[in-house]
């Protein structure tokens, strides 16, 4: 019994003593959990403290979204630092320095304004931070494309420029040489002049009896030319006169078998007609207008709607045009007839326009223009100059070309000078010899015309189908 008793108790001993030592193990063990967890728990608050100093939670939770794919198998970190130099590559240029994204964004942020600096002398770039680089560069661009656009036209007006003075030096080289004929051509005149100075120095140095003798054979020879020239004008005066004769008679003979074409139908043509009357303000609107050439100033006689444009040219008013659209033009009256108003669809005529074509004119003889009672010695270029003015074409001769001849009154032969007169006038027989000249113009021009057929009006005649009869006598008719 004793003996069990011991053995008993040494077993409960040692169960003692293993429970005591498996709780100081544990309890070791916990320590040391406990130092670990905690020194975790410190680590885990750094590191958390740190991940907080890189991102929020939220900035964490976007941050695929915010930094994009991953370059290689570097953090997101390092893919937005790659992505920064990157921006910065393709900003400044180069590779950036190993300095740190604030130092690089900088030193960008400092190239940028400097090249803002420069470019905003060619653009506004307006307060800073305001533009961005990539708006500038367009800026720029579109600048420099303007800029392109001008050089191209200046180089345009250029070449325009280099073509014109080379057209106009052309014409002076012309010019020159003409300029140099004609100084060869007073050249030799005044080397024909100097030879007969020199002839006549020579002969006045000859005695009074030589030089009685020369002047004698030269006027004796002269009296021989002249008087075989007298024979040689008469028998042509006769020989013409006889063709003449003869062609009158054929050109009768032809115009009772077949008479000539009546061409006179062309001043009788109506050239527009009146569709509107204002009787209180005097002025009509006529249906031409500037598609048909019409502008303010033209002159039209008008005649009574339904009839035929009398052969006198005389009619019921003359209207001169002050305004003109495409298809119509407004006229003011300008002479009236009370008695014979004016009314819609009458028609309007101008001998010297028209619309489709240009009509020729010749005009001779002396003329009274603005009807004063005196001859004008330019009246012939003042009428000249109407025609012109109105858009017709003016010709020294009649061919078939000429449209209508302008006769004036018919030129005054002036009396032949004495021998008498020449001494205290010497100009009296070359006037003499010009009435001549005048006169055998103005005969061939109406004989001319006659044989062609053309149109031959008198002067009033003329005024009456230009609508300008009312004008003439006013200053700056002409």
């Amino acid at each position: 019994m004793p003996a069990r008793r011991r053995k008993q108790s040494n077993a409960m001993l040692y169960t003692l003593i293993t429970f005591v030592g498996l709780f100081i193990a544990s309890t070791t063990i916990a320590v040391i959990y406990y130092v670990k967890a905690e020194e975790h728990r410190t680590g885990a608050a750094d590191l958390q403290r740190e991940m907080d100093d890189l991102a929020t939670d939220r900035e964490r939770s976007a941050l695929s979204g915010t930094i994009g794919e991953r370059q290689g198998r570097t953090s997101y970190m390092g893919s937005m630092i790659a992505y920064v130099d990157e921006a910065l590559t393709m900003i400044v240029g180069g590779v950036p320095a190993p300095n740190s994204a604030e130092v690089k964004v900088k030193n960008a942020y400092t190239d940028v304004a400097n090249a803002l600096n420069v470019a905003k002398d060619h653009i506004d770039i307006g307060e800073p931070n305001t533009i961005g680089l990539v708006p500038a560069i367009k800026s720029l661009a579109a600048e420099l494309d303007n800029a392109t656009k001008a050089k191209l036209d200046t180089e345009k007006q250029l070449a325009e420029q280099q073509e014109r003075f080379k057209l106009a030096d052309q014409a002076n080289a012309e010019k020159e040489k003409a300029l140099l004929a004609e100084k060869d051509k007073l050249q030799a005149q005044v080397s024909d002049i100097e030879q007969k100075y020199a002839d006549l120095s020579a002969l006045l140095r000859k005695t009074t009896t030589e030089q009685v003798k020369t002047y004698a054979d030269k006027l004796t020879l002269a009296d021989g030319d002249l008087k075989a020239m007298n024979d040689s004008l008469l028998l042509t005066q006769a020989e013409l006169q006889t063709a003449q004769d003869s062609l009158k008679q054929a050109r009768d003979e032809v115009a009772k078998i077949e008479p000539g074409p009546d061409r006179g139908v062309l001043a009788q043509k109506p050239d527009g007609k009146v569709i509107l009357v204002d009787n209180n303000a005097q002025v009509v609107h006529l249906n031409i207008g500037s598609n048909e050439h019409v502008y303010p100033g033209l002159t039209f006689t008008v005649y009574d709607r339904g009839a035929s444009v009398p052969k006198d040219g005389k009619g019921k008013a003359e209207i001169q045009v002050f305004d003109v659209s495409k298809t119509y033009s407004a006229a003011r009256i300008v002479k009236p007839d009370l008695k014979n108003p004016i009314l819609q669809g009458d028609v309007v005529a101008n001998l010297i326009w028209d619309a489709d074509r240009t009509n020729v004119f010749v005009v001779a003889g002396d003329f009274d223009v603005d009807n004063d009672g005196q001859l004008d010695t330019d009246g012939i270029d003042k009428i000249q100059r109407l025609v012109k003015k109105w858009g017709g074409e003016m010709a020294d001769s009649v061919s078939v070309d000429t449209d209508f001849l302008v006769l004036g009154k018919q030129p005054t032969v002036l009396r032949k000078p004495s021998i008498e007169e020449e001494e205290i006038d010497p100009r009296a027989k070359a006037r003499h010899e010009a009435s001549l000249v005048r006169l055998g113009r103005y005969n061939q021009l109406r004989d001319q015309a006659q044989s062609l057929w053309i149109p031959v009006f008198t002067y009033e005649k003329f005024l009456h189908f230009v609508g300008y009869n009312s004008q003439v006598s006013q200053a700056g008719a002409f």
